[in-house]
């Protein structure tokens, strides 16, 4: 039926350009893409020639797709980018980790220019960097301030003048607020500022160090400290200048590595001729063709950060859609160059390293992590039959020694990590003897009686219970789900012995290899069920023995044992008090407190 479907919707896309939008059978976005012309690029995924792994999976995913026609490729191409980062579909490269960097903005356009951080670039002043790598930007404007005296404020200057603030009075500002300075004066300085922000660093050095002297010799240690360290934040940003790289270029570096299963970029960034440091990020690999995948990181990336006059890569890309993109987003041509020889090829040698050294000792973690993880949920959403992902699981374990101090535990994973702020611990108050299933029992119906109440926040409805045990097992507890009417959670039992998973779904036990991240998981949570669930045993069992141990001592009656426990709370306070404070409970003597500490010392 479906295949009908998405047939007759293929013979009904247009010839136009436009942005395709791939749905699985649950409605998820899955993929989307721009194409130039929607009837030629969706056609093909259905198409039976041979695909990558990947395309293929994908396609065998789609259940469904709806299409929005574009004015133009273009325009395709900013709505796609919309709508990945709308949907983060699962078949998309997506740009992971993005965050940006901060800029220095001179604010040009007022008529007393300031000086301020941002992390927005847009068309109105001058801006400088991005400040990566170590630099703080702060410590920038501040040196601004010191050296050459530009407001940093955002006060309004007006005809009449205003109260000039402490900044004025630290020598930090012309305070042109208070018309103590003449647009002349604050232009020139501002010019000077422009020029230090640009690369020339030897006057505001100059300056700092004289000031670094002053302060040294009056014994303003911290002052001079303060001036010592701007110095060398203004080192350190000159070593980044590239002395083969004129002045005047602007760029970004690109370079692109994966090992067949995993991908990342990386970025070197350049502004003036000098390196502003580099980032690197994790790419989920999409379906598409890998021009097509660049692309459409590019467009991601480049919308929520400047772009440079200059992109420098490897990879091949649409070059004349991004620079119509470009155009539009900026209003100014950006130029795609892929160098063979000189000071750029060198740069994308280092950005390509750069790459290569953050898949092999990052990349690769982070999806081993995910393997570990969300992809283990998932796969054990698919190979049990799951009704949802199970992205809170909880899993419970009773502990005790014959029925004596018997405790139970509730272990919760959330998206297939130990999510220690959840874990709760109970003490079972109604179980007679040893019976770890009543035990169970009890902490169940404890547990899920809080849904739907004002508990229900510190015990949130999980997605899947996990019992320790078999088939047996696995029916008493969907009894007690039943007895308490309770819905939508779904209900394993994992099987020590065989490791067998016992579903509700499914009549026979499920056996999962035992190298599959999906069955580690499982056995993580319980495993963590338990020995969370000793650990408190342990810790009740030890202080009731200890309790029960002040009656072993000469001379601590019901009276006295009663008036340790009021002065010091627990047994654990009293077992680290000292002989004096042990004498300050009431009716506790000097020899009845050394014979205390005594008792516990040798223990």
């Amino acid at each position: 039926m479906a295949e009908n479907v998405l047939r007759e919707k293929l013979k009904l896309l247009p010839a136009t350009p436009g942005v395709y939008v791939m749905l699985d059978a649950e409605g998820t976005v899955i993929y989307v893409g721009k194409a130039r012309v929607l009837k030629n690029r969706v056609r093909q995924y259905f198409h039976s020639s041979e695909k990558p792994s990947k395309v293929r999976a994908m396609v065998d995913s789609i259940a469904d797709f709806y299409y929005i026609v574009a004015p133009s490729e273009v325009d395709a191409l900013a709505l796609e980018n919309n709508l990945i980062k709308k949907y983060k579909p699962k078949y998309n490269i997506l740009l992971k980790d993005d965050k940006t960097y901060p800029y220095i903005k001179v604010h040009t356009k007022e008529e007393f220019p300031r000086i301020s951080v941002t992390r927005r670039v847009k068309k109105d002043g001058k801006y400088f960097g991005p400040f990566m790598g170590g630099v703080n930007c702060k410590d920038v404007v501040d040196v601004c301030a010191k050296v050459y005296h530009v407001r940093t404020c955002s006060t309004a200057i007006g005809e009449k003048p205003k109260k000039p603030c402490l900044n004025y009075h630290l020598n930090r500002c012309l305070a042109p607020c208070a018309h103590l300075c003449t647009r002349e004066e604050y232009a020139e300085r501002v010019e000077r500022v422009l020029s230090f922000l640009s690369g020339n660093y030897e006057e505001a050095e100059t300056y700092l160090r004289e000031r670094m002297e002053k302060f040294a010799a009056e014994e303003q240690f911290e002052l001079a400290l303060d001036c010592r360290d701007k110095i060398a934040m203004l080192k350190k940003l000159g070593q980044r200048r590239i002395t083969a790289m004129p002045r005047d270029v602007d760029a970004d570096v690109w370079a692109y590595e994966s090992n067949g299963l995993y991908a990342c970029v990386s970025v070197l960034v350049t502004r003036g001729g000098m390196m502003q440091g580099s980032r690197s990020f994790a790419l989920e690999e999409g379906a598409g063709e890998r021009a097509e995948a660049v692309l459409s990181f590019l467009t991601q990336y480049y919308s929520a950060h400047e772009l440079p006059h200059e992109l420098i890569l490897e990879e091949e890309a649409d070059d004349e859609l991004f620079r119509a993109f470009a155009a539009k987003r900026t209003g100014r041509t950006v130029e795609l160059t892929r160098p063979k020889l000189g000071v750029k090829r060198e740069l994308l040698d280092m950005a390509k390293r750069n790459a290569r050294e953050y898949l092999e000792k990052s990349v690769s973690a982070i999806e081993h992590k995910n393997d570990m993880t969300k992809r283990a949920c998932e796969r054990l959403k698919m190979l049990l039959e799951l009704s949802r992902y199970p992205k809170r699981m909880e899993c419970y374990d009773i502990s005790d020694i014959s029925g004596v101090d018997k405790v139970a535990s509730m272990v919760v994973f959330t998206d297939g990590e130990a999510d220690k702020y959840e874990y709760r611990r109970f003490r079972i108050k109604t179980v007679e003897g040893a019976d770890d299933f009543a035990s169970l029992a009890e902490t169940l119906r404890r547990r899920l009686s809080k849904l739907g109440t004002n508990e229900e926040e510190r015990f949130p409805k999980p997605d899947l219970v996990v019992i320790d045990g078999g088939k047996g097992q696995l029916s008493a507890v969907k009894k007690i789900f039943d007895e308490l009417g309770v819905q939508g959670i779904d209900l394993i039992a994992l099987a020590k012995r065989e490791e067998e998973v016992f579903t509700l779904r499914q009549s026979e036990s499920v056996r999962i290899d035992k190298r599959d991240f999906a069955l580690k998981t499982l056995i993580r949570i319980r495993d963590e069920a338990h020995r969370f669930a000793i650990t408190y045993f342990r810790n009740v069992h030890s202080k009731r023995n200890l309790a029960s141990a002040l009656e072993e001592i000469e001379g601590v009656g019901k009276r006295k044992r009663q008036a340790l426990m009021q002065k010091f709370g627990t047994i654990d306070a009293i077992m680290k008090a000292d002989e004096a404070e042990l004498m300050q409970a009431e009716g506790v003597g000097k020899e009845l407190a050394a014979r205390i500490r005594n008792y516990f010392d040798t223990l």
